[in-house]
């Protein structure tokens, strides 16, 4: 009973997106669907305030090829002279609206997968010649290598040695619509690798990806502070830095608690971060704040206290500048 009740609510929710066809007729949408590239295509979601996604890369550029239009009771969507790079999810739902809050209406959404099949762009295009992939031991990675036609044969391939990396449809496995999926990233998958795709003529290879392997806890920050001298003379400069050393995608916020700062005590403070190997293949980011005050003062002396924060929450750590 169970399975039909998903069944029926899938199926219930697929009904509010549909294809426009030629003289007015609309298809209900399967989970995939594919077009020659070249083709326009139009799309009717059900619903007086509708929301879509669709490949991030149309916003990017704000192509004029995309068209939106939310009319009395449905939303359009129109993608004129489609292209090998528009394959992706298109997807849409209804807005509940109370005042200035809205959220999904989760019974009410429709999604699609578009393959716009190019025989000269097997894969999908990307903007750059060369990714990184990190390859984390607690989560799946993903080398993004998608093609524009579902029934293309793809490897994995390895740059040196050159091989072909084997994949056993469990722990790596092919998906048309992500790429090459490692279930268990570990460090012996790091290096340099690329995708070969054939489809009825030569075989065409991908951009290359970069597998870097990240062996860092998750956790908030693991934060240090170091001080240039821990007493200064009146006149001095004084360098204060705050370090975190983490996993190289998250991104890491500083905030920083000094003496005179409620008196507007003017001080400069600069961060950045940058990647470091820390082993063969092992990567790691280095984030760091640096707060500078430039001409010690009596008001100066006290703590200074860096808070690092990231997703997973935030760490304070804390100094003493004294007067010498």
């Amino acid at each position: 009973m169970k399975e039909r009740e998903s069944v029926d609510s899938s199926l219930k929710s697929q009904t509010i997106l549909t294809q426009v066809m030629d003289k007015g007729h609309f298809q209900k949408l399967a989970a995939t669907l594919s077009l020659a590239a070249g083709q326009s295509i139009e799309l009717r979601c059900k619903g007086s305030n509708v929301t879509w996604s669709y490949p991030s890369y149309l916003d990017t550029f704000k192509d004029s090829r995309l068209s939106i239009k939310q009319l009395d009771r449905h939303s359009q969507l129109i993608l004129a002279n489609s292209t090998a790079a528009d394959t992706g999810e298109y997807s849409c739902w209804l807005q509940l609206c109370n005042g200035n809050k809205c959220r999904k209406d989760e019974t009410k959404t429709g999604s699609t997968y578009i393959f716009f099949t190019d025989k000269e762009e097997l894969f999908v295009p990307t903007p750059s010649y060369f990714e990184i992939v990190y390859l984390n031991p607690d989560k799946p990675a993903v080398i993004p290598c998608r093609v524009t036609t579902p029934s293309a044969k793809v490897t994995l391939h390895r740059e040196f040695p050159a091989e072909e990396i084997e994949t056993d449809g469990t722990d790596i496995f092919y998906d048309a619509k992500k790429g090459f999926v490692f279930q268990h990233p570990s460090s012996d998958h790091k290096g340099i690798v690329y995708c070969k795709a054939e489809s009825q003529g030569a075989p065409q290879i991908s951009i290359k990806y970069h597998l870097l392997y990240v062996e860092v806890p998750k956790g908030p920050p693991s934060a240090t502070i170091t001080v240039s001298s821990a007493r200064a003379g009146l006149g001095d400069g004084v360098r204060v830095v705050c370090t975190v050393l983490g996993e190289p995608d998250v991104d890491v916020s500083f905030r920083w608690q000094y003496p005179g700062q409620e008196s507007g005590r003017p001080v400069i403070i600069q961060n950045f971060w940058r990647l470091i190997n820390r082993g063969i293949g092992h990567t790691t980011r280095i984030s760091k704040s640096v707060l500078l005050v430039e001409d010690f003062e009596d008001t100066d002396v006290g703590n200074f206290v860096c808070i690092a924060q990231n997703l997973q929450g935030e760490t304070t750590v804390a100094t003493k500048v004294e007067l010498k």
